[in-house]
Order: structure tokens, then sequence, then C-alpha cells
């Protein structure tokens, strides 16, 4: 690893890319890195996760509907959302659809923290949070631009979003290797 201090932000981790394809090659099996990309790639609560693999039809392809329903946070702003996806999240749904769901809360942090252990990556803050709050993080520190529709997206409101998810730490590689990950969530502006 580069030798970077993790980032450990409300003691949930926010990985750096680097670090996040480490921890998927830990995962090991495609069923378990098919997981863990729909958790990154849609930036859903774990919990959201479990109910989206009960509902497929949800997923229109492009976006996720999340009906009141299905959120039940206490404190959530919106009754329902529609969350953005990219290419590449629009990819991976179908697998994650035809594997079986995802385990409970504690049976995924312990498979983390084994996959981070077994690709020599530390495993301080792994939990499911981490990958919704590592997307979030991503999306802003490439789309800063965009911050009000990332907010929406994520279910989160301005004043959250910007506590939690600006000012990280990134270098300029981590956010080079972001934009392979995050590319075309955003739509292209077009010119006039």
């Amino acid at each position: 690893m580069s030798g970077l201090t993790p980032i450990i932000k409300g003691g949930v981790r926010i990985l750096r890319p680097c670090e996040y394809e480490l921890l998927r090659k830990g995962a090991k099996k495609l069923e378990n890195q098919v997981r863990l990309d729909a958790l990154l790639l849609t930036g859903l609560r774990y919990v959201e996760a479990r109910r989206l693999h009960e509902h497929p039809e949800w997923f229109d392809g492009r976006f996720i509907h999340l009906p009141e329903y299905a959120q039940r946070k206490a404190k959530r702003r919106q009754r329902e959302r529609w969350v953005r996806l990219n290419p590449q999240g629009q990819q991976i749904l179908p697998f994650f659809f035809k594997g079986s769901p995802p385990p409970s809360w504690k049976a995924w942090t312990e498979a983390l923290r084994r996959w981070a252990l077994r690709a020599g990556l530390d495993p301080a803050g792994l939990g499911p949070k981490t990958t919704r709050k590592t997307w979030e993080s991503w999306l802003v520190t490439c789309y800063p631009e965009r911050l009000t529709e990332i907010f929406l997206s994520q279910g989160h409101t301005e004043l959250t979003s910007l506590k939690h998810y600006l000012n990280l730490p990134f270098t300029e590689v981590d956010r080079l290797e972001m934009e392979r990950w995050v590319m075309g969530w955003a739509p292209s502006k077009t010119s006039s």
C-alpha cells in the first residue's frame, strides 16, 4: 500500500480506489465481488440493498426507485428516492439479483474484515456503511458541480453531505482512479 493513513470518519472507513480494489481481490469469490460492487456502485444503505435484492422490479435498467416503505430510516427527508446509476452500476445489478441475498449485517462485517486481512489491508473501520460512504465521497470528489444531485440520489441533506463527504484527504492519484469507477454517473454537459 501507499503508506497513506486510512480515512475513517465517524468510525466508518472510507476507501481509496486502490484500497477498494485490494478488498475486492480479498473477497476472491465472484459472488462476493458482485455484492461488493453492487453495494459500492449503488451507494445504497445496506438494508436498502437487501430489500432491493427482494424487489428487482425497483430497478428500471437505469435508476433504482426506492419507494417509501423501502427506506424505513427514521430521520429520512425524502419519502421516496430515485438512485442514479452509472453504466457499471446498471450492468452489475442483474448479476446481483441472480446471486444469493446479502448476508446479515454482522456476517457482512466479518466478511469485510476477513477479506481485508487476506488482501493485506488494514480492516480498521470496515463495515456495511463503508461502500455507501466511499461511493458518495468519490462522487463528491469527481462531480463537485453536481452536489445537489448527489445528495438527492443518496438520500442525504446538503448539510449531512457537506459535513461527511467534502474535504477528505484524497490525493490526485486517488481522484484519477475514482474516475474509472464513477464515470458516466452524471450526464455529460452538452455545449450549445
